[in-house]
């Protein structure tokens, strides 16, 4: 491969992200076609190849410095633009982190990717698009444009808080996330397990009534756990502060799931901050509370989104066509409205009364004040990642049936984020 070659390619493929960038369609149609068939040099396509490797190497690790981890990045990719550009960001990712010591990338970043799968499973010395584009079955001409695409949504990314150190940045233990979110090492991961196994359980069965037994024993499980870290954390030289992870919020009805991650995380102990554009919220919290969030908001969204359903089948009949989807999507944008006001409320009661039960119990009158002083320390948290945040909580009623029903499941689900703490596991 000559220099000038490189340089060809390399220019032309800036040229194209530019043109996206500008909103000039013809522009980018112009240059992709340039970029793909090249000046009719023999070694054109992998000169091609390798400058869309570098450039999206550029463009993910810029990525990292405005607060983007590989998760966001990955699922920003699939929302906007498709599967196939996902599955080249994992690659991206993978190829952007190989050259990083170990102890150099935080904990969480490298639980993010090997859940991702994001590894260098290609001949290292080559350009990943070849392999990539081999593996999905994609002819060079369309990789071509799926790779400016996802370069040019890099490029454009905007900035958020920074929730982690970036790599090359941590140290070998900078926080508590992941994987093993305890006290008690071993025995916390095991108590984390028997948690993500009940829940699995609870969204899998069809009898309700065993749903609300196994998730309140998960949730009672969890309490525990999220109790111990806080008085641990209260010990002198502890050292601990609030940390954030983010959790995906999509289409249909991202406002109502938006509004059940929030109560979620407030009875919880935790806040959250919606980025609608972008399809996720930030939830900001102590280690062992956002770990309980994002596994009951999960499980919650699963029972109430097989609740509604089940729910929405057994209505009457007689509208027919769109004006049949539109009464549908209504009812089920109310059912979920009322779901998740209900319980919220019921969570956020239980979850209060729940912890003045095991301060009393458990023999540690100083929990309360304990758990409100990490209230503050989120909230001081929140204040300071996102200046001028406004606050506000969207719901959308339109369909009274739809809102009535939603009520009565959430009656059914007499759910606790935090009930009473019994001694022993």
């Amino acid at each position: 491969m000559t220099e000038s070659v490189a340089s060809a390619a390399e220019r032309l493929a800036a040229d194209a992200v530019l043109a996206l960038a500008r909103g000039d369609a013809e522009g980018f149609e112009r240059a992709a076609d340039r970029v793909t068939a090249g000046p009719g040099v023999d070694d054109w396509q992998p000169a091609a190849e390798h400058a869309l490797a570098d450039l999206l190497r550029r463009h993910t690790a810029a990525a990292w410095r405005r607060g983007w981890q590989p998760a966001d990045v990955v699922h920003h990719a699939r929302r906007s633009l498709g599967d196939p550009h996902a599955d080249a960001a994992v690659c991206a990712v993978a190829a952007e982190a190989r050259d990083y010591p170990e102890a150099s990338v935080d904990e969480r970043w490298r639980a993010q990717l090997d859940a991702l799968g994001a590894r260098v499973w290609w001949d290292g010395a080559e350009p990943w698009p070849r392999y990539w584009r081999e593996r999905a079955g994609i002819g060079w001409p369309v990789a071509a444009v799926h790779l400016l695409e996802l370069s040019h949504l890099l490029a454009v990314l905007p900035e958020l808080p920074l929730l982690c150190p970036i790599p090359g940045r941590a140290t070998r233990r900078t926080g508590p996330r992941p994987p093993a979110p305890a006290p008690g090492g071993a025995a916390g991961r095991r108590m984390v397990d028997r948690v993500r196994a009940l829940l699995a359980k609870a969204e899998s069965t069809e009898f309700p009534r065993e749903a609300e037994v196994l998730t309140a024993r998960a949730q009672e499980l969890m309490a525990r756990h999220s109790i111990d870290h806080a008085l641990l954390a209260d010990e002198p030289g502890a050292g601990n502060r609030p940390t954030g992870i983010r959790v995906p919020v999509d289409n249909p009805y991202e406002d109502s799931k938006a509004v059940l991650l929030e109560v979620v995380a407030e009875a919880n102990h935790c806040r959250t901050v919606w980025h609608q554009d972008l399809g996720f919220s930030t939830v900001l919290g102590f280690g062992a509370d956002t770990d309980a969030v994002e596994l009951m908001y999960t499980s919650l969204l699963a029972q109430a989104t097989a609740e509604m359903v089940r729910a929405g089948s057994g209505r009457p009949g007689g509208a027919k066509g769109r004006k049949a989807r539109e009464r549908t999507r209504e009812f089920r944008r109310s059912f979920l409205a009322a779901y998740v006001q209900r319980v919220g409320e019921r969570l956020e009661r239980a979850a209060r009364d729940a912890e003045r039960g095991a301060a009393a119990e458990s023999g540690t009158p100083d929990l309360l004040p304990v758990l409100a002083e990490r209230d503050r320390a989120v909230e001081d948290a929140v204040d300071e990642m996102f200046p001028g945040l406004v606050r506000t909580r969207t719901r959308a009623v339109n369909d009274y049936e739809g809102w009535l029903s939603g009520l009565a499941e959430a009656d059914r689900a007499p759910l606790r984020a935090r009930p009473e703490v019994r001694e022993g596991p």
